[in-house]
């Protein structure tokens, strides 16, 4: 293994990699840094969790100097905001022993913070293509002497349509420069981009000969699963052993929502990141799930190329992606920096047709997935889930309160409760049965006798002292605070005439 000290970088910023636990290179950063390092352009593709943003944030920040001249020098474009973040948060690390100052400039948050810095003197902006086009035409934004330009992941700005505005920045920046470009696949278009805005690149390709498609440190499991059966399934693989941070991703904003309140309400700690969440929202998600806080991310596309977490065991695909590249991205999540992963994909009996398509691009030799339910003796074995599991986590009886003298007051307000609860509802039935019959047997008011010499009733008692509401003294008026109560109005019996004897409990 190469260290960073050996390919030539500077002392402080290999220290600040070791205080991280960082000292030996990925393949694409062996090959790249010392190219980056004088000034080569270069196109680098390697695949997603290779370590290309050190590949290019290294040289960026030493060809930068220790101290350099206020003002925007270097330009990173990322397609998505969560990407943006992480890039940002990279960059920020790596000039933590230098005066360069780092800014994320990106839709979904207030300009003025962003703009603050950038007149505080900003040197390396990371940003996505509309919110740095948009303070450039304010005139707040000045590209004019960013000499270190980086489009990475090129192949998603492709994808989500960004090439007229990549073009665009690319004619603000100054024209002699030095440029970078990464991008995990290279199609047509990023191809004809290079050549068109590079001067003389080297194309650097960070894989051995013999590997497919598919990373070798990743398993690949694919079950054609019933979608009412899904969310047990999902439940009993976060419970196989050693699963630690896990990504889920699903379709649609909707369905990643309620697979959220699912999953907590069958005991795990799950957030989300999908569009409808306001960037704030997304960010402290993704925040929590990095810290450990939560150990469950669902997610939708959007948030696919700004998961960079080290340490994820599992990668569920609620819903089979579009095509090849989606679910390389997606998988991609596990696996990373050298370490072992899962992805789960499940196939809807609708989507046969994808996977069919998916199978034969990746050459996964499985052109049938496997049919999977949450009680699949293979299912188990296949994710190493212990036996018995079911889809919720038991959670531990609640303590018993500690008893204190209040305890007996507390106990007589709640008989007392039960007391009040109890002679209402007798009190309603009395009435419904004084409804039905319409004749006769009338209730005396206030304490008094029934119409047939019956004693009040226990729940009468009740009735008059409700929330201690008033007293009675037996003359058959109420006082409250001392004073006569109103006298009571007859009411008008349900379907009856306005005379005869009054409505039950009036």
């Amino acid at each position: 293994m190469t260290t960073f000290a050996e390919l030539g970088v500077d002392q402080d910023i290999v220290d600040t990699l070791a205080a991280k636990g960082i000292v030996d290179t990925f393949p694409i950063q062996e090959q790249t840094i010392p190219l980056g390092l004088p000034g080569q352009d270069i196109i680098g593709q390697a695949k997603t969790g290779t370590g290309k943003t050190f590949g290019f944030g290294i040289p960026v920040v030493q060809r930068l100097g220790l101290t350099p001249e206020p003002g925007v020098k270097a330009l990173i474009v990322v397609p998505t905001r969560e990407l943006a973040v992480q890039v940002y948060e990279d960059m920020d690390m790596l000039t933590s022993g230098r005066a360069t100052s780092v800014v994320a400039i990106y839709g979904g948050k207030a300009y003025e913070g962003q703009i603050d810095q950038l007149k505080a003197g900003a040197q390396i902006v990371v940003g996505t293509p509309g919110r740095l086009i948009d303070l450039n035409n304010q005139r707040l934004l000045d590209l004019s002497h960013a000499t270190e330009v980086v489009l990475d992941e090129a192949d998603k700005m492709l994808d989500l349509g960004f090439l007229p505005d990549i073009e665009k920045i690319f004619q603000k920046v100054a024209p002699v420069r030095h440029t970078m470009l990464y991008s995990a696949t290279m199609p047509g278009p990023i191809v004809a981009l290079a050549r068109r805005f590079m001067s003389n690149p080297i194309h650097i390709r960070a894989s051995d000969p013999d590997e497919g498609l598919t990373q070798a440190n990743i398993k690949h499991l694919v079950y054609r699963a019933h979608s009412l059966d899904k969310d047990e399934v999902i439940a009993r693989i976060l419970q196989a052993e050693g699963r630690g941070k896990t990504v889920i991703f699903t379709r649609t904003k909707r369905a990643a929502q309620r697979l959220v309140d699912e999953l907590s309400d069958r005991g795990f700690s799950a957030g989300a990141v999908h569009g409808d969440m306001s960037q704030e929202a997304r960010e402290r998600s993704m925040a929590a799930f990095k810290a450990g806080k939560r150990d469950v991310l669902i997610a939708t596309d959007v948030a696919a190329r700004g998961i960079d977490v080290d340490d994820v065991t599992h990668v569920i695909n609620h819903t089979i992606p579009d095509d090849e590249q989606t679910y390389l991205h997606r998988a991609g999540r596990t696996g990373r920096a050298g370490k072992t992963g899962i992805a789960v994909t499940f196939v809807d009996w609708d989507d046969l047709h994808k996977w069919a398509l998916i199978n034969r691009a990746l050459d996964f030799g499985q052109p049938e997935p496997l049919e999977t339910y949450s009680s699949s003796p293979h299912l188990f074995e296949d994710l190493d889930i212990p036996a018995g599991t079911k889809g919720r986590i038991a959670t531990a009886p609640k303590a018993a309160p500690a008893r204190s003298s209040a305890a007996p007051a507390r106990a007589a307000d709640a008989a007392a409760e039960q007391s009040t609860d109890a002679g209402t509802r007798r009190r309603r039935r009395r009435r419904s049965g004084a409804d039905e019959a319409k004749v006769g047997s009338t209730f005396a008011a206030d304490g008094e006798a029934s119409a047939s010499g019956s004693a009040p009733t226990s729940a009468d008692a009740a009735d008059r002292t409700v929330d201690g509401a008033g007293t009675h003294d037996g003359s058959g008026k109420e006082h409250h605070d001392g004073k006569p109560a109103p006298a009571r109005r007859r009411r008008r019996r349900r379907g009856g005439s306005g005379s005869g004897a009054p409505a039950a409990g009036a």
